[in-house]
């Protein structure tokens, strides 16, 4: 494996006061991942959602704000972006290819928008995607719950197909072999 990277997309306050499914579960995991990341050298990077003027994920706003108990250090990058996919009009393809990242583990919210997307343009950007189990989550609609709408996404939409949908103890592994920065 080359160049790896922990992509933490849109945990941010106004989604997380909104208590998602298996909220807390999925916040002690990406919690875990990051600080193993951390430990090992491992580049975190960052994605925070602008809804625009009037919108809970408003530019400024407390809304706006990365989650506390997964907020990056002073070092780690944000990349500001106004559409689903992590990767349109935000220079973060552009900054992976610098530096030579060619995987990418993803978790953050939401999964049928903006972690779906995220991981369909990387897929189609040539990258290897890990998506670990339980590090991801969505709201309940009015079609299905956001349990359903997580164990469809992970597993029969991305698993094999987009991304590799694995344990967590797997995807330490993972990081513990990895090259690192």
């Amino acid at each position: 494996m080359g160049n790896i990277s922990l992509l933490v997309v849109d945990v941010q306050n106004a989604l997380i006061k909104e208590h998602p499914y298996n909220e807390q579960r999925v916040i002690d995991n990406i919690k875990k991942l990051i600080l193993m990341a951390r430990d090992n050298k491992i580049e975190v990077i960052y994605v925070r959602h602008d809804g625009g003027e009037g919108d809970e994920l408003e530019q400024g706003t407390d809304g706006w704000n990365i989650y506390k108990d997964i907020a990056p250090n002073m070092s780690e990058l944000i990349f500001e972006k106004q559409y689903n996919s992590a990767f349109l009009k935000t220079g973060l393809r552009e900054y992976f290819d610098d530096k030579e990242i060619d995987t990418i583990i993803l978790m953050g919210l939401q999964t049928e928008y903006c972690i779906d997307a995220t991981c369909k343009s990387a897929f189609e950007n040539g990258y290897k995607i890990i998506i670990p189990e339980e590090t991801n989550t969505t709201f309940d609609n009015e079609y299905l719950s956001g349990e359903k709408l997580y164990e469809f996404y992970n597993y029969k939409i991305w698993d094999k197909r987009f991304a590799d949908v694995l344990p967590m103890d797997a995807v330490i592994k993972v990081l513990l072999e990895c090259k690192r920065y």
